[in-house]
C-alpha cells in the first residue's frame, strides 16, 4: 500500500527564483506510480502552466498524508505551526541560504524523494512553543514559533527591564536588549547570533539567551523543555518591549505586563533522507573544520 498516496506542494508566495524546483518536484510526483499531488495557491500561481489541483492549506491535513516545501528555512518556519496542527509529515526542499529545516538540494530531488516515498526516511519530531499574555480567563496566546520566541525593545538600541521565572521561581531581574527563548531548531538562528548554544534537535530543553546584558556575570541558561517561562515587563524610559515569534512581531507590550512561554502539545513531524546527518548540516553551513585527509 502506498504510504504518501497524496502529497501537498507548497511554497512562499512571493519567490518565483523558484518555480523552476517547484516543476521538477511536481513532474517528479505526478510521474510516481499510485501518487496524487495538490498543491496550495502559492504554488499555483507560480506554475501557472501546470494543470493542478488546487487547495486551502488549512486542508492539507485531510488531503494529504505529506507535505513537501520548497523554499528556505524561513518557509518551513511560517508553516510549521500549522502542519503541526494537522500532524502531517513535511519534507524540505532547499532553495534558501542555510537549509537546517529543508535540506534536501534541487540536485538530489529525485533520488531523495524517491526513497522518501519508498518509505526510507528518518523521522525527527521537532517541537514548538506558544507565548501567551495574561493569566486565566484573561489569557490570550499570541503565537507560535519554532525556532525562537523573543522579547526585545522594537526600538534599535533601547535597553528594557524584565523579571525572569521558570516554573514560577524567580530567576533575575535583568536589564538588556532582550531575550530569546529558544528550543533546539532555534539553536542555530538568532540565538547563535547571540552567544547562545548549539543544542541537538533531539535534546528536549530551551536556552534562555539575553541579549547584550547589562552584566558581566548573566550568560545564556539551559532549562528543561517542559518548563514555564514568564517574563514580566519593567518599566525602563517609557519603552514598550514587543514579543516576536519566529522574527514576526505579534504584540506590543505594557509595563507590568506577563508572558508565559511553553512547550506546543503537538509536535512538527519532519523527514530527512536516510543519508541525512545534523553534524554534516553544521560543518556545511557554519563553516566547521573538515577533517583533514591524510595522506
Amino acid at each position: 500500500m502506498q504510504q504518501f498516496p497524496t502529497i501537498g506542494l507548497i511554497s512562499r508566495r512571493d519567490n518565483r527564483d523558484i518555480v523552476d524546483t517547484l516543476a521538477q518536484v511536481a513532474d517528479f510526483v505526478i510521474k510516481h506510480a499510485d501518487t496524487s499531488l495538490v498543491v496550495d495557491r502559492s504554488v499555483a500561481a507560480l506554475l501557472g502552466n501546470h494543470q493542478l489541483e488546487v487547495i486551502d492549506r488549512e486542508e492539507l491535513g485531510k488531503r494529504c498524508q505529506l507535505v513537501i516545501v520548497v523554499g528556505g528555512d524561513g518557509s518551513m518556519l511560517k508553516v510549521a505551526n500549522q502542519l503541526a496542527e494537522q500532524n502531517v509529515p513535511v519534507v524540505g526542499v532547499n532553495r534558501g541560504r542555510l537549509g537546517f529545516l529543508t535540506d534536501i538540494l534541487p540536485d538530489d530531488i529525485e533520488h531523495a524523494l524517491e526513497q522518501i516515498l519508498a518509505g526510507q526516511y528518518r523521522e525527527e519530531p521537532r517541537f514548538l512553543l506558544e507565548v501567551q499574555t495574561g493569566a486565566g480567563k484573561q489569557a490570550r496566546l499570541l503565537g507560535a514559533a519554532m525556532n525562537d520566541v523573543v522579547l526585545h525593545p522594537g526600538i534599535a538600541a533601547q535597553m528594557i527591564e524584565f523579571d525572569l521565572y521558570v516554573d514560577g521561581q524567580f530567576v533575575c531581574h535583568q536589564a538588556s536588549d532582550g531575550l530569546i527563548i529558544a528550543t533546539p531548531t532555534g539553536s542555530t538562528a538568532y540565538s547563535l547570533s547571540a552567544g547562545g548554544p548549539i543544542m541537538h534537535p533531539k535534546l528536549d530543553v530551551l536556552a534562555l539567551v539575553p541579549m547584550y546584558p547589562h552584566s558581566l556575570s548573566s550568560r545564556p541558561i539551559v532549562v528543561d523543555s517542559n518548563s514555564e517561562i514568564s517574563l514580566v515587563v519593567g518599566e525602563r524610559h517609557n519603552t514598550a518591549p514587543q514579543i516576536s515569534c519566529d522574527g514576526m512581531v505579534v504584540h506590543t507590550s505594557s509595563v507590568g505586563e506577563t508572558f508565559t512561554i511553553r512547550r506546543k502539545a503537538k509536535q512538527l513531524k519532519l523527514l530527512h533522507p536516510v543519508d541525512y546527518d545534523y553534524y554534516a548540516t553544521c560543518r556545511s553551513k557554519l563553516g566547521w573544520a573538515q577533517r583533514p585527509v591524510r595522506g
